[in-house]
């Protein structure tokens, strides 16, 4: 699978530089270290039947600031899990076997003959730097953290004040949690009184959301999922009791992109209105759940808030809560939103009951909200071509 496409790369290796431009080694591992990666450096393709040792001469070791030596076992062309090619060495690499994860790394950007080279080589990409330096940090640093399969990263908003979004985001992730699958919980909503709260977690050890606003780069995902506040076998960002009610949009982007990097399921609860930050959020969300009593007004309300994630989410599916007395079907409530139905959760009696007394939604398995999320779950997760609820 060709990396450059979002399919995985090698985890666990180590990048190979090919240059002899001092000055581009230099930016080089300086991008390598800001990735947390140590990478081998070479002049030329590593020899493939002498990988394992450096060459006699010293042509296998690092150079001007390079990181070769003794010790450089398995730094094959082919076993590497990233190669950045300096241009400088581009007919150098001519003849190695083609491969995926091979970059074209130089810094003029009006050469016309840089894009022949890269098809020469069979790279995937080229980045000029220091224009694509950002670009190339993730790249690097998918290798370090062994980038596979994103999670499947659900939002949940109401399509009107009291739908009940956040209990079914909380129950979602206490479910998935509890089927074995490895999640994080994103309250996105910051007037909405904290997901750690509805969880009975509010004084757990663990980062909360102003931790995580002067975040502009690349977050570790390991690194976030650990800092963390655990509760009920998930990871869930909350926010603290502070006055603090903003994330920068550039915090939000990379916080949210760490936690699908790290696989497995995320569930965001989002706030109903649609600003920079929350835009942000939507846009890396697989589907986006709207939550809608079966009564005209709240349909009115949420005709209005799915205009404005519409804009922006690529999936939106209604999840109709009900049935109401003397109101509409959830049949009659996709209809009027024009927006797919994912399923209706029916009022489970003695829930909010039990929420009070510190049993977090969803944790009553024969419940139906438990049931609801079992099988949205099981749908979802069970697709091979993408999210069906």
């Amino acid at each position: 699978m060709n990396p450059g496409a979002g399919g995985p790369v090698a985890a666990g290796g180590r990048p190979l530089i090919i240059t002899e431009d001092p000055l581009l080694l230099d930016d080089l591992l300086r991008l390598c270290a800001a990735a947390g990666a140590e990478p081998h450096v070479h002049h030329a393709v590593p020899e493939q039947s002498g990988a394992d040792r450096e060459s006699s001469d010293g042509s296998g070791g690092g150079g001007p600031g390079g990181t070769g030596g003794a010790g450089i076992a398995g730094v094959g062309w082919e076993s590497a899990p990233l190669v950045l090619v300096g241009d400088d060495a581009a007919r150098r690499v001519r003849g190695a076997p083609r491969r995926d994860g091979v970059f074209l790394v130089g810094r003029d950007l009006d050469d016309p003959h840089v894009w022949q080279r890269a098809v020469e080589i069979g790279a995937e990409e080229v980045l000029t730097l220091p224009d694509a330096e950002s670009r190339l940090v993730d790249r690097i640093a998918d290798v370090v953290e062994g980038a596979g399969r994103p999670a499947l990263t659900v939002g949940v908003i109401g399509g009107s004040g009291g739908a009940g979004a956040s209990t079914l985001a909380c129950a979602l992730a206490l479910r998935a949690a509890r089927a074995g699958e490895r999640t994080i919980l994103i309250d996105g909503d910051p007037l909405g009184g904290g997901m750690d709260v509805l969880l009975g977690g509010e004084a757990a050890e663990g980062l909360r959301w102003p931790d995580f606003a002067a975040s502009r780069g690349r977050v570790g995902a390991g690194a976030l999922a650990e800092s963390l506040p655990e509760l009920h076998a998930l990871r869930v960002l909350s926010w603290d009791r502070g006055d603090r009610v903003v994330v920068p949009p550039a915090a939000m982007r990379s916080v949210v992109a760490a936690a699908r990097r790290r696989g497995g399921v995320v569930v965001v609860d989002l706030p109903r209105r649609i600003d920079e930050a929350v835009a942000e959020v939507l846009a890396q969300l697989d589907l986006v759940l709207m939550v809608v009593r079966g009564e005209l007004r709240a349909v009115a309300a949420a005709g209005r808030v799915s205009a404005g994630v519409r804009m922006v989410a690529r999936d939106v599916r209604v999840v109709v809560r009900g049935p109401a007395p003397g109101g509409l079907d959830a049949e009659a409530v996709a209809g009027l939103l024009g927006v797919p139905l994912a399923g209706e959760v029916p009022v489970e009696v003695g829930l909010p009951g039990r929420v009070a007394e510190g049993e977090p939604p969803g944790a009553h398995g024969r419940g139906a909200l438990a049931r609801f999320c079992d099988g949205f779950w099981q749908r979802a997760l069970g697709s091979a071509q993408g999210v069906s609820a």
